[in-house]
């Protein structure tokens, strides 16, 4: 039961400050609001983030398609190491280290270049990318450092140096707030909404479709190794099918 607690303290310490930041998006103090429109000025003058031009435009369209078409290849990658070893096939041991591998090398590409303004690459400052208006910034490096906390976790589950099952919620967890979230995340004033928004309610759909199938894989009492294989194979089908969806993306 401790570890029962220890868990759910940790996921609320992750999403508190994730809803403080969204409450603070849509309740500017009226003090900070001459420094906010400031901000979008510059924004709009240097690289139009804020008003859309660099939403649709064709820089913004192709930066936008790598960094999908990149994580479509993590997962794709991770999601085939994940069936070989729900089908039991003689994969080498490494092959079980390439979900957090995986997760980790996305995690750190999003935290850092998910957003060509943001910091650390862009002109805008630590507290404005993590504090700010911008809600999908916010999003994506909220991604960002969610992805690197559970690549280190399913990296000690896998190694054996974690072995209760309640470990396998940060994973669980994770991928199913991502796929919810997915049906709210926006991509600005851009010309091609109705696409992405199709595209990522898509998405969120086989996302949560995974999380339901690994719980049923690590939770389901009394289920029979054929289930538990079956349904290991199912999340491993699910992560395939969100790669294949993520290298096809485009605005």
């Amino acid at each position: 039961m401790k570890l029962w607690f220890s868990l759910l303290s940790v996921l609320l310490v992750v999403m508190i400050p994730f809803t403080e930041m969204a409450a603070e998006q849509t309740e500017v103090q009226p003090g900070h609001q001459s420094v906010l429109e400031g901000t979008r000025a510059t924004n709009d003058h240097h690289m139009g983030h804020i008003t859309g031009g660099w939403e649709g435009s064709a820089e913004g369209k192709a930066y936008s398609e790598f960094n999908h078409h990149f994580a479509g290849f993590c997962n794709t990658l991770l999601g085939l190491a994940e069936l070989g070893n729900a089908l039991q096939y003689p994969l080498p041991l490494w092959t079980r280290l390439v979900l957090p591998a995986a997760l980790g090398t996305m995690g750190v590409y999003l935290f850092i270049w998910s957003d060509h303004d943001a910091w650390p690459i862009g002109t805008l400052s630590f507290m404005e990318s993590f504090f700010g208006e911008d809600r999908e910034i916010v999003e994506h490096k909220f991604y960002g450092v969610l992805a690197v906390l559970i690549a280190v976790v399913e990296a000690f589950r896998r190694t054996g140096r974690l072995h209760h099952p309640a470990w396998a919620a940060p994973l669980i967890f994770s991928a199913l707030i991502a796929g919810l979230l997915l049906f709210v995340h926006s991509h600005g004033d851009h010309p091609a909404t109705a696409k992405i928004e199709l595209h990522h309610a898509l998405l969120g759909s086989v996302a949560v479709g995974a999380a339901l199938s690994k719980a049923m894989a690590s939770w389901m009492p009394g289920a029979s190794w054929q289930f538990v294989k079956w349904a290991d194979v199912a999340w491993a089908g699910s992560v395939i099918l969100s790669g294949l969806l993520l290298l096809v993306y485009s605005e």
